[in-house]
């Protein structure tokens, strides 16, 4: 069963930063897709930014141009960060670290880090 801990989240300003960390584990030597996403109060959980193993990424519309994601590849486990930057008060939300792992490309969840940012 592949662990995932987040890390980082906490309350910031609009104009703020924060880097979220997820570190699982999951060796980074098989194929995977690792990812955050949010969901906020009574909405539906978004995409955030996801990463492949290639260092390939994907960003929503809405965070293109604040937010990178990124990996750790000196580790042998998937390490994951988000780097937040001029956060809105809309980024306001639980983040929630994924990884579709393997092949069939099976989904695990973090247990979600809540990012608050007041205007």
């Amino acid at each position: 069963q592949v662990q995932l801990v987040e890390s980082g989240g906490g309350s910031v300003q609009a104009g703020g930063s924060l880097r979220l960390s997820c570190r699982t584990s999951a060796t980074r030597f098989v194929t995977n897709v690792a990812g955050w996403y949010r969901q906020a109060p009574g909405k539906e959980r978004e995409l955030v930014a996801d990463i492949t193993d290639a260092g390939n990424t994907n960003y929503a519309d809405s965070v293109k141009g604040r937010f990178t994601i990124s990996r750790d590849n000196a580790k042998n486990t998937v390490t994951v960060y988000l780097q937040m930057n001029s956060l809105k008060s809309e980024d306001t939300a639980v983040y929630y670290c994924n990884l579709k792992y393997g092949r069939g490309r099976r989904d695990y969840w973090g247990q979600g880090t809540q990012v608050t940012v007041s205007s």
